[in-house]
């Protein structure tokens, strides 16, 4: 194939839903062996257009072209057969199944009957997982790997059905840095291979570092492709909102301010140990850290769902004995998971069956019932002081935008007036508008009083939102900083040193 020649060229790319636009005469192309990134916030039409090219939604206008040649109409088979392969944020792999079994199923999808070869499955595992540069064992099962482990098994499965073009899906999302810089060394040898990436991803400093190509959309439509050296985080935000969005250092002395929360020698074997900070109300308190170093356990004990073995937690100058949860939440402690979809919302539920989880035993009446008008008041009241858009609490929250349904979890337990908010990233999968929505509900909260607690991995966040912000590495508080006495550059180092 001519190197003038993309993989994938796409020409007047039109997909419409009833009367919804969703992509509008899109023209784009992907190269061989390129490493492409296509962002936008949430409903610009990202989704909808890998869809259309992996052959799940026809498209209403357009054509697509694979190597010069058109390729409408597409189902997901027959994109498939062309080598592409898309994975998305949740993965798509059989948790049940072993890492051989999930490697290599697509090949044996083809017929209804036909025979296992289990020394070919493995001998085909085996080679992927080492073009990638990885060694697992092939007989572990899914659901007992990490996420990164998980998302090479996912990567492995694409190379097996000889992939050509991969879309990658907020593929960094869960990731440490150095499972991160170890995903880009697998995107490299993927590359190497010309094999072409595409990521789709929310994280503006990770598009500039991995990108050659930046594509940007916005309602629909391509904004444009630039060559990725010419591009910054501030220009490509401007792009994807129309908007100049600079995020203030907001530090402020909490000095004179009232403990909330006092934490002294809290210890838990092999989580963390002699954790010691004050937390003041109105204060917004950062946490920092990579995946496994303490933070989300420290979380989970000062919310109750771990114990710890020694130290002590004082509320208002109180001592406080966590044996559950629901103690903390009596207590008015609350916490915001960072695996919102599992431990955050139901998805199938209402957004306002949603809001009232945590308060429904304080909502009932003398018969144990919860009247439909109460239920309906405290939905909509939350709505609005959330500016969350939708157009009825009755709505399902699957069918929101990720912003949207982080915002529902932060009802939910704004809704029990808490006097500590604990938010363990609350902006993962977020785009940047969404994001400083959330960043404006936590400045308000923090001026009604709430004592809040934020774990990041994102430096940038931890700047935009929080006067004091703590360290932790290895399951200890190894420093303190605060946002203005310090640079972003500075504190990247202290985090990935």
């Amino acid at each position: 194939m001519s190197d003038d020649i993309p993989f994938l060229r796409l020409t007047g790319l039109s997909k419409r839903f009833g009367g919804v636009r969703a992509l509008e005469e899109v023209d784009w192309d992907v190269r061989p062996g390129e490493i492409h990134c296509l962002v936008g916030e949430n409903g610009c039409g990202k989704s909808t257009l890998i869809k259309t090219v992996a052959g799940v939604h026809p498209p209403t206008a357009g054509m697509i072209e694979i190597e010069g040649k058109p390729v409408l109409p597409l189902d997901p088979a027959g994109a498939k057969a062309l080598g592409i392969q898309v994975i998305f944020q949740d993965l798509s792999l059989f948790p049940n199944l072993s890492v051989v079994e999930n490697i290599a199923i697509e090949s044996h999808l083809d017929r209804l009957v036909k025979p296992v070869n289990w020394r070919q499955m493995r001998d085909k595992a085996g080679t992927v997982l080492a073009r990638l540069g990885f060694a697992l064992d092939l007989d572990l099962v899914v659901s007992d790997l990490s996420v990164a482990e998980r998302q090479i098994v996912a990567i492995a499965r694409g190379l097996a059905a000889e992939a050509r073009l991969i879309f990658m899906d907020e593929p960094t999302a869960s990731l440490t840095r150095a499972e991160v810089d170890r995903l880009l060394d697998i995107v490299g040898r993927l590359k190497a291979d010309g094999i072409a990436v595409v990521f789709v991803s929310h994280r503006l400093d990770e598009v500039v570092e991995i990108a050659e190509r930046v594509t940007v959309m916005r309602d629909g439509r391509k904004v444009g492709t630039w060559p990725a050296d010419q591009m910054n985080e501030k220009k490509i935000a401007h792009l994807m909102t129309g908007l100049d969005i600079d995020h203030a250092i907001v530090a402020r002395d909490m000095g004179e301010a009232q403990p909330v929360l006092e934490v002294s020698g809290l210890s838990r074997r092999g989580e963390f140990a002699d954790i010691d900070f004050t937390l003041h109300r109105g204060e917004v308190l950062g946490i920092s850290g990579l995946l496994g170093s303490g933070r989300t356990e420290l979380a989970l004990t000062l919310f109750g769902m771990h114990r710890a073995e020694s130290g002590s937690i004082r509320l208002e100058g109180a001592q406080l004995t966590l044996r559950s949860n629901r103690d903390a939440v009596r207590a008015g402690i609350a916490y915001v998971s960072e695996d919102r979809l599992s431990l955050g919302v139901i998805l199938q539920q209402s957004i306002g069956d949603n809001i009232m989880l945590a308060v429904m035993r304080g909502m009932t009446n003398q018969l144990g019932l919860i009247p439909d008008r109460t239920r309906r008041q405290l939905a909509e009241d939350w709505v609005k002081r959330l500016a969350i858009k939708v157009p009825s609490t009755d709505r399902a929250v699957q069918t929101l935008s990720g912003g949207n349904q982080q915002r529902v979890v932060l009802a939910k337990w704004l809704a029990t007036r808490p006097k500590v908010l604990i938010l363990d990233s609350p902006t993962v999968g977020v785009d940047i508008k969404n994001k400083q929505g959330i960043y404006d509900v936590v400045a308000d909260l923090a001026r009604q009083g709430v004592a809040i607690i934020l774990i990041s991995d994102e430096v940038s966040e931890l700047f935009a939102t929080c006067d004091r912000i703590l360290h932790m590495r290895a399951g200890r508080i190894v420093g303190e900083a605060v946002p203005g006495n310090v640079s972003e550059a500075d504190m990247k180092e202290r985090i990935y040193a």
